[in-house]
């Protein structure tokens, strides 16, 4: 088990979005998170406090947490010295990257010296089974984005919290580092070998009450040419019933591929459906969640009505709004 409370390591994280896995951290679970230890040029700031790491400590954080998740999950060089620091002091590390705590030989020396404990969560922690397609008992909804980062995980967590207010059975499903941190449960499905990935979400997803509802975290996205294979996998390994759709209106290209638009919602709206209902016949759209973060209160509203009245979908933003419309738009799956 991680050990909590957390101080929240965003290092040199070059803007808001980078530090995605403390902002998730922040939002969601803020009892977990006593502080934020940001390096010189840091360009992300999630709202709590610059401690040092004797000042977290001092404020009780356990595990020092790598908050940042940077293209290609690597562990930069200019982090080392704080967090071989951070293990002479008696912190612990959590990582969600897919460069590894464990395969770095002088952080695991100073673990080994100072006992510190080493968390990579971004390792499946069991072997999973090829997909087989088989319809399982239990329902199952999925946020799939026209880009990454574009609001999928709180989407879920969001319709999870409001599922439990009214005493629906739900169950919020993570599939990367955030969520996993989040929750303390999960499979990093992006460190899954490719032939595994829908058996892992199959796997995720079992069999379960009729009306009960697996809430699945969406990743990636079907127009993403780096991270695609991802979606494809929770896509016919989760076999949904109910579709998200998710959407940030404000990018001007698909993160971190400037040479590639991002899709309209109309676009995504027509791709998804064909593929989901290869492995669910019944699946259907029926919701659209937009990540309003970027626009100010009017600018916001107004994207939201014209969306929705385009779409003839409800439209929120279920961080900004609450996610009940997004649950009352299960009732009838």
């Amino acid at each position: 088990m991680i050990q909590t409370p957390y101080l929240l390591f965003l290092g040199d994280a070059p803007d808001q979005l980078a530090a995605k896995v403390a902002q998730g951290i922040r939002d969601w679970r803020p009892e977990n998170a006593v502080g934020q230890l940001r390096l010189d040029g840091c360009g992300a700031d999630v709202g709590l406090a610059d401690m040092s790491l004797e000042e977290g400590l001092a404020a009780g954080a356990r595990t020092l947490v790598i908050g940042v998740a940077n293209r290609g999950g690597v562990i930069s060089a200019a982090w080392k010295a704080v967090l071989i620091e951070a293990l002479e002091k008696g912190f612990d590390l959590a990582s969600g990257l897919h460069n590894l705590l464990r395969n770095e030989d002088d952080l695991m020396s100073a673990a080994n010296i100072y006992g510190g404990t080493l968390h990579d969560v971004r390792v499946p922690s069991t072997a999973f089974p090829i997909a087989n397609g088989v319809k399982r008992s239990g329902k199952r909804c999925l946020a799939v984005g026209t880009d990454c980062s574009a609001g999928k995980m709180y989407t879920g967590l969001a319709m999870d919290a409001e599922m439990r207010e009214r005493g629906i059975k739900a169950t919020f499903r993570p599939t990367g580092q955030t969520g996993i941190l989040i929750t303390g449960h999960g499979v990093p499905l992006d460190a899954v070998v490719a032939d595994f990935m829908a058996g892992a979400v199959e796997a995720l997803t079992p069999d379960n009450d009729p009306d009960h509802w697996d809430l699945i975290e969406g990743q990636g996205s079907l127009f993403h040419v780096s991270f695609s294979g991802v979606t494809m996998a929770l896509i016919h390994g989760g076999q949904p019933d109910a579709l998200i759709l998710s959407h940030e209106p404000t990018r001007t290209h698909m993160r971190g591929l400037p040479d590639y638009g991002v899709p309209s919602l109309e676009a995504l709206r027509d791709m998804v459906l064909p593929i989901a209902r290869i492995a669910n016949p019944a699946a259907e759209i029926v919701g659209i969640s937009v990540n309003t973060q970027k626009l100010g209160e009017d600018a916001a509203m107004d994207y939201l009505q014209k969306t929705e009245a385009r779409m003839g979908l409800p439209t929120v933003d279920p961080f900004r709004q609450g996610a009940g419309r997004l649950v009352d738009a299960l009732a009838g799956i």
